[in-house]
């Protein structure tokens, strides 16, 4: 049985002149970081004697792809991940999570859609892990914050994490009723981020507040902002983020300052893995960016 490192710390930093607490989840495991060590620590922790194989699909370069090969290879099944496209540079040469779940093993299928409905020697996990098993993880980072509010006597606390399918912020809210959490959508809008609620928990009272900035954002677009905020947060807080959500996630919170009038607990959800692809990406497109004077 692999032994992730539970509770993650929280550490409390200051960036661009706003007080915060970072919830370490990024530490928690190389291979289940973030997220992904909250989202599937139900399948990681039970045995499925009759499950021969996994299924997923996602994006091919996705952090869930990656611990989905981990997690299949540790238990034996194969693992079948399916994507609607997958780039002829990346096919060419293979690098990132995509390398990595290759070399665990996985086999990887280019269709348009996937079927939900399989025997049950088939183990179906949907994109990103959106599913009532991510409860059985998230209620223990939920656990996690209560008893580190009680050990700090913190008792108002606001709590912020991007969202891809908002699995992780939906839950959350669900088992902290006393606090707010806040979420923006990364990978579609409002409307598609309350849809993937709504498949979890009909209940709006009890739904994450969403957040957003006036422009609209492209998911996996490379915007200068993006760079230019992941690059300041590492310059100073020394704490390396995902490229993918984190850098809009800042740029929502710091434009909703409101957030941080009470105590703010921001949430590393890991995914720096995927960095590998993606930094030489914005460092080839904005080579020009002077990172002193950030």
């Amino acid at each position: 049985m692999k032994t992730l490192h539970f509770p993650s710390p929280i550490q409390s930093i200051t960036f661009d002149e706003h007080h915060f607490y970072l919830k370490r989840d990024d530490l928690i495991d190389s291979d289940f970081s973030g997220n992904k060590a909250r989202k599937f620590y139900y399948f990681l922790q039970h045995d499925f004697p009759d499950v021969r194989k996994l299924v997923s699909y996602g994006s091919a370069q996705s952090n869930a792809m990656y611990s989905l090969s981990v997690l299949a290879k540790m238990k034996g099944w194969e693992f079948e991940y399916a994507v609607d496209h997958i780039a002829d540079y990346l096919k060419a040469h293979p690098h990132g999570n995509y390398k990595a779940a290759l070399d665990n093993g996985m086999k990887i299928i280019q269709k348009e859609s996937i079927s939900s409905s399989y025997p049950k020697s088939v183990l179906f996990i949907e994109e990103g892990g959106r599913q009532q098993e991510a409860e059985f993880g998230i209620r223990a980072l939920a656990e996690e914050i209560v008893a580190w509010k009680e050990e700090n006597d913190i008792t108002q606390l606001n709590i912020f994490l991007p969202s891809g399918t908002g699995t992780t912020a939906l839950f959350l809210q669900k088992y902290l009723p006393s606090n707010r959490v806040y979420t923006t959508a990364c990978v579609g809008d409002e409307n598609y981020l309350k849809e993937q609620f709504l498949s979890l928990e009909k209940d709006e009272n009890v739904h994450p507040v969403t957040l957003s900035l006036d422009k609209k954002h492209h998911f996996a677009k490379l915007y200068k902002e993006n760079y230019k905020i992941w690059l300041k947060l590492h310059q100073q807080t020394g704490v390396e983020f995902d490229l993918l959500y984190d850098p809009l996630g800042w740029r929502v919170l710091l434009a909703h300052p409101e957030v941080f009038s009470i105590p703010t607990l921001y949430i590393h959800q890991g995914g720096v893995l995927g960095n590998e692809s993606m930094l030489p990406r914005y460092e080839r497109k904005y080579k020009d960016i002077d990172k002193d004077i950030l």
